[in-house]
């Protein structure tokens, strides 16, 4: 379905890359979905600014790092995806902190610090996605979370202002992070700090949790991440296989076998394949259980009618 519209950009001034109708299967790490009526990725954080500055204010955005926690419907995406990775990518040390701008993968962030002589980033590289979206979500693996390391952030509104925030002014918890006041922004940066350490025994730290999650995690294959949230006390994948999922498949859509709170796309999967079988998972978990599972993954966009 062609989802284009004249442009209302004034391209002259934008150094970025604008497209249109391009298909997000190419910028979500399930390669699977519809396509996006535009995508924008800016030169840097200076381009992006100017670029917000032009959309029309009901235009809806999307921030994208790696995709990695995204689910786009296959009627594709009516409005603008703004793609972090490959443009925001300022990673230095700023007075004892260090400050990453949004695109900045995670495993790239945990081998700074380590080589800056910090520790405490190390569990950065178990998490598939860049800092933006790792921000939105207070994502989290291997007994760390984003924002514990938090001093401050950057965003811009969707009008291209840049402010600076703190984190008391957001609600975070797990796998949740909502500004306390109302007002639609984009994380773009935040200033991390971390204790110094012994160098050596964080790279050997970043190497065995590389292991253990290549060990435990079906990376050969296209995936998300982890598709639902912990229960409270509960781990999700145990639920899923103790119900006997393992190995459940809708389409080109499957429960790993690897790990249960997975799901791969074996070869050709939709974006409907793979939402129906988050739904079959959470539906026979709670029929089971009694415990109703979350979904970690965002899931945008329009159904095919």
């Amino acid at each position: 379905m062609n989802m284009s519209e004249p442009t209302q950009f004034n391209t002259e001034v934008l150094r970025g890359e604008l497209l249109h109708d391009e298909p997000m299967s190419r910028h979500v790490s399930w390669r699977a979905g519809g396509v996006a009526q535009r995508v924008y990725q800016p030169a840097d954080l200076a381009d992006l600014q100017v670029f917000l500055q032009q959309i029309p204010a009901d235009e809806p955005l999307l921030a994208v790092g790696l995709g990695s926690n995204l689910l786009v419907r296959d009627g594709g995406y009516r409005g603008t995806v703004l793609l972090m990775v490959g443009a925001l990518t300022e990673l230095r040390m700023e007075d004892g902190s260090i400050y990453a701008q949004a695109g900045v993968p995670g495993a790239k962030l945990a081998r700074f610090a380590a080589s800056n002589k910090l520790c405490g980033a190390e569990f950065f590289v178990g998490i598939p996605g860049t800092l933006g979206g790792m921000l939105a979500m207070n994502a989290g693996c291997y007994g760390g979370e984003t924002w514990s390391a938090v001093q401050r952030v950057q965003v811009l509104t969707r009008s291209g202002v840049l402010v600076e925030r703190t984190p008391q002014e957001y609600d975070i918890g797990y796998r949740h992070v909502t500004l306390k006041q109302q007002n639609e922004e984009f994380f773009v940066a935040a200033w991390l700090k971390f204790g110094e350490g012994d160098v050596e025994a964080a790279k050997r730290d970043i190497k065995a949790l590389m292991e253990k999650r290549s060990a435990s995690q079906p990376l050969q294959m296209p995936n998300a991440g982890s598709v639902f949230r912990n229960p409270q006390g509960e781990h999700a994948a145990k639920l899923i296989e103790g119900c006997g999922l393992k190995g459940k498949s809708i389409g080109g859509a499957q429960v790993s076998e690897k790990h249960a709170n997975f799901i791969v796309n074996t070869g050709g999967a939709s974006a409907a394949d793979i939402e129906n079988l988050i739904g079959e998972v959470q539906v026979t978990v709670l029929q089971k259980t009694g415990i109703n599972l979350h979904p970690e993954v965002k899931i945008v966009g329009e159904s095919v009618k």
